[in-house]
């Protein structure tokens, strides 16, 4: 059977925020019977955008860059929040999509804490959990994708609804992660490009004085050793810049090997987080 699966584009997320608004359009003062009462004005984030700045300006060379990523509810397939309700207040459909039913949930704020991503809301007025539910009452009336997805200016999300392996087959051959994997819930919200927000960087600006000038360097060959190792090459571009990306946050040391205009330098990197070498003088 086909089931529902949102795509969120992590390099294509602007932070316009028009996926939040939506869900609040869709909820704040509305009820939708079986699906979900209404959301607070205030106080709820059903779709939450986090944010990471990368880089530093060093100097007079910047290398910053922002990744955002919305976050909601993941509509597991081994949820977490459904093992610890045993009253049938939390269920799952048999197109993916979990509910939390407005009537029977009332009163369990214990199911708040059960969620790993923080994406069940207490709503205080109504004595209730509450979530994201997929836009499961537009679903129902023929609709094929969420409010979210509709609302997206950039094409970052998108609602799809297929047989399970042929989401399998699209993410292994996109490379889409799941947030916290670690968890083994099997959630249905998948992200392409996580990397810019859950890795870091190392990168930096060559730079040579020839003939009482200081220009940028480009072409020159740039290696990242660890534990002398090459774990990547690059070559600098036409303003000396090069960045090693996808690398693991806190991952130690590393040395910068740069060779060009037949002068060689190696400079040490401490990564804890994304590092910006500034400019490295041949």
């Amino acid at each position: 059977m086909k089931k529902w699966n949102l795509i969120i584009d992590v390099a294509e997320c602007t932070n316009c925020q028009l996926c939040a608004l939506s869900a609040m359009d869709e909820y704040v003062g509305n009820e939708w019977p079986g699906v979900a009462a209404p959301m607070p004005r205030h106080g709820h984030h059903w779709v939450n955008i986090l944010q990471k700045e990368r880089g530093q300006v060093t100097g007079q060379s910047p290398m910053i860059d922002i990744a955002y990523v919305p976050t909601l509810c993941n509509h597991c397939d081994d949820a977490p929040c459904m093992k610890a309700d045993k009253s049938g207040a939390i269920t799952k459909r048999d197109d993916g999509i979990v509910i939390i039913d407005p009537q029977k949930a009332k009163g369990r704020k214990d199911l708040v804490g059960a969620c790993p991503y923080g994406h069940i809301w207490w709503n205080d007025e109504l004595q209730l959990p509450q979530a994201w539910p997929f836009d499961a009452h537009l679903i129902d009336q023929g609709w094929d994708k969420t409010r979210g997805h509709q609302a997206c200016p950039t094409g970052a999300m998108l609602a799809v609804k297929v047989e399970d392996d042929e989401m399998a087959r699209v993410a292994r051959e996109q490379e889409l992660e799941v947030l916290k994997p670690e968890l083994g819930s099997k959630p249905r919200v998948y992200y392409r490009n996580l990397w810019r927000y859950s890795k870091c960087f190392i990168g930096g600006s060559v730079a040579a004085e020839t003939g009482g000038a200081v220009d940028c360097v480009e072409g020159a060959t740039v290696r990242l050793m660890k534990d002398g190792t090459a774990v990547a090459t690059a070559t600098t571009d036409n303003y000396g810049d090069f960045k090693f990306d996808r690398l693991d946050e806190g991952s130690g040391r590393y040395i910068v090997e740069i060779s060009g205009l037949g002068r060689k330098k190696s400079v040490e990197a401490e990564l804890g987080v994304s590092l910006n070498l500034g400019e490295i003088r041949l």
